[in-house]
């Protein structure tokens, strides 16, 4: 999967060294149909970019029985509390049908942002912006993140969500 990395949108117009180093951080994954990939509360690991397929991100409120808040298709990205720096995903994600996607975990993210600046920001912005119609701040609230350092960027986003009272959900 990880040689149609050109092709993606999210991958065009990099440099063939940028789409090198991309290439060695993602690595692939694929699951059959009803699979839960993660459930909602457990460690923020990875962030996902569906290639083919479809999953649905379901949230289960604290005082009700679990909701589909909507579906993800191939082109969509899941996993954002990955991004943003949420210790877990407050959201489940399950396969509605075979998946083939591809993921970059966490750590491997920010050190990209951390050792190749200009890759590292382009992809976090285009992230942002794949999860924009879904999530109507995402940009601005990962700006932070990309402006100064992100360990403390990360403290003070998740400070100002919860006071907010925002909810990122997965998607």
């Amino acid at each position: 999967m990880l040689y149609s990395l050109p092709y993606i949108p999210l991958f065009q117009d990099l440099t063939p060294a940028q789409t090198t180093l991309l290439k060695s951080l993602f690595e692939d994954f694929s699951c059959p149909a009803g699979t839960v990939i993660f459930e909602q509360g457990d460690p923020a690991q990875f962030l996902y970019l569906i290639l083919t397929g479809r999953v649905a991100i379901h949230y289960k409120p604290y005082d009700g029985p679990p909701l589909v808040v909507t579906r993800l298709n191939e082109g969509d990205v899941f996993g954002w509390s990955a991004v943003i720096g949420s210790p877990k995903y407050t959201s489940s994600i399950i396969s509605e049908g075979e998946l083939t996607a591809i993921r970059i975990h966490r750590k491997e993210l920010w050190n990209l942002v951390d050792k190749y600046p200009e890759t590292g920001r382009t992809i976090i912005d285009r992230l942002a912006h794949i999860v924009s119609p879904r999530w109507k701040n995402a940009h601005a609230q990962i700006q932070p993140l990309l402006n100064s350092n992100h360990d403390s960027a990360k403290r003070s986003l998740n400070t100002t969500r919860r006071a907010r009272g925002h909810e990122v959900h997965e998607g």
